[in-house]
């Protein structure tokens, strides 16, 4: 059964070429000078899809923004902002938590990974359920390493949470108040348990089509825990690459990140066939999701898959195609 296709067509029809039938419900957007496009295929166009780490980039947006209104300072620490008490975590400064650079592990011992992975990879259980305030007794107890890039799932949790305490509120509603009020982001939120899920969110799926369960929890939030539409992607791409979205200044890359890659506050930036892409991606137990930025031509791309097979590589190529029009447009 060929699946529904919807919005533009060519898109939809690039979209079914480069994801094939491992992605039965998956969408796609381009920004670029012409306009918007959004397409997709066997899910609706405002489908509610987990877009995974891609909210790391926007709480790196959060933080910029933060910096800007003067909430915090350039050496803020989270025992300046949560109640960690005299631990070695207390001492970590947000801005090293936004470059990833922290010291702190992925994920701390006392979240028990491994055993969170199997019971995900066997009977597809949400690995992230912690409260607030259990994020913060795991913070209390983490040893901290050698200050160098090592991406961090639970910085970035303690990150957003920070920063929300510096707003006088929850990450769930400085997302709100600051992003998707602001750009008029119609589905784009944090649900902390399952009663906040909007009805008819998708269900995601394995590689092998299982379901999983929603990825969700308060303490979880700022690093992966956001939920949003194609329609609203779309529009939040237009914003950051159009300079409204607050916290530009997360995009402009500070600090080297692996192998050619550079970051700033969680957005991380490589050249591509001579073109600097600004990008994140995102990956949850059955979602997988890809934003990349061509900030010299204007053009940006948004992948949203409701499977967790990889799209990098596809939002990459699309970019990539769509970057190329437009160059070919102005010459």
């Amino acid at each position: 059964m060929t699946a529904a296709i919807r919005g533009d067509e060519r898109l939809a029809a690039r979209l079914g070429e480069l994801l094939g039938p491992r992605h039965p419900g998956a969408a796609a957007a381009v920004v670029s000078p012409r306009g918007i496009g959004v397409a997709s295929r066997g899910a609706d166009l405002d489908s509610d899809f987990e877009i995974g780490s891609i909210t790391k980039a926007v709480t790196g947006l959060l933080y910029a923004d933060a910096l800007a209104r003067g909430e915090i300072g350039p050496d803020a620490t989270l025992g300046d902002l949560l109640p960690l008490g005299d631990v070695p975590a207390a001492r970590v400064t947000l801005e090293s938590l936004s470059t990833h650079r922290s010291g702190l592990p992925g994920l701390p011992t006392s979240a028990r990974p491994r055993r969170r992975t199997i019971a995900l990879w066997r009977h597809g259980i949400n690995p992230y359920g912690e409260t607030l305030e259990q994020l913060l007794d795991q913070a209390r107890g983490v040893p901290l390493g050698k200050p160098r890039p090592r991406y961090s799932n639970f910085g970035f949790e303690l990150l957003g949470h920070a920063l929300a305490r510096a707003a006088a509120t929850t990450y769930a509603e400085l997302l709100h108040r600051r992003i998707a009020a602001p750009l008029e982001l119609d589905c784009f939120y944090a649900p902390g348990t399952p009663d906040r899920l909007r009805p008819g969110a998708l269900t995601g799926r394995s590689r092998r089509g299982r379901p999983r369960q929603p990825w969700r929890g308060e303490g979880f939030a700022p690093a992966g825990g956001i939920r949003a539409s194609l329609t609203s992607m779309a529009r939040f791409t237009a914003a950051v690459l159009d300079g409204n979205a607050p916290g530009i200044a997360a995009l402009d890359p500070i600090a080297p990140f692996g192998a050619g890659a550079h970051i700033g506050a969680a957005w991380i930036t490589i050249t591509v066939k001579g073109r600097p892409i600004t990008w994140h991606n995102g990956g949850t137990g059955g979602f997988r999701s890809w934003l990349g930025l061509d900030r010299g031509t204007g053009v940006g791309l948004v992948i949203l898959s409701a499977t967790a097979a990889p799209v990098d590589r596809h939002g990459f190529a699309l970019l990539a195609e769509y970057g190329s029009e437009h160059v070919r447009d102005r010459t």
